[in-house]
């Protein structure tokens, strides 16, 4: 799967390099993937995302299967991603706070 990552199509935004990479794993009409795309933008953290529902089914499924296999964690949204080894599963604002060291 993550071979594949490189013909995903991911929208980046922001500008604060707090990490080399992060990726967000997100659904187009989940209300917490929404939540911590806010979350980024508003702290201005350079992210880069992609919406897994609107990936052909089999694509979908690649990268879900994929991204649990990496990780060794059940898929959930959203599914954040920092530099290809640190995850954060579900958006908690007090964890993901904690993470980027915002106060």
């Amino acid at each position: 799967m993550l071979n594949m990552e490189d013909t995903l199509q991911f929208t980046t935004e922001g500008e604060k390099e707090i990490f080399d990479d992060v990726a967000l794993y997100a659904l187009s009409t989940c209300g917490f993937c929404k939540m911590s795309i806010y979350f980024l933008r508003t702290h201005k953290i350079k992210f880069r995302y992609i919406y897994i529902d609107q990936l052909d089914m089999d694509v979908k499924q690649n990268v879900k299967s994929g991204l649990k296999e990496k990780f060794n964690v059940n898929v959930g949204f959203p599914f954040l991603v920092i530099n290809e080894k640190d995850v954060l599963v579900g958006y908690k604002e007090e964890e993901w706070k904690e993470k980027f060291q915002i106060k």
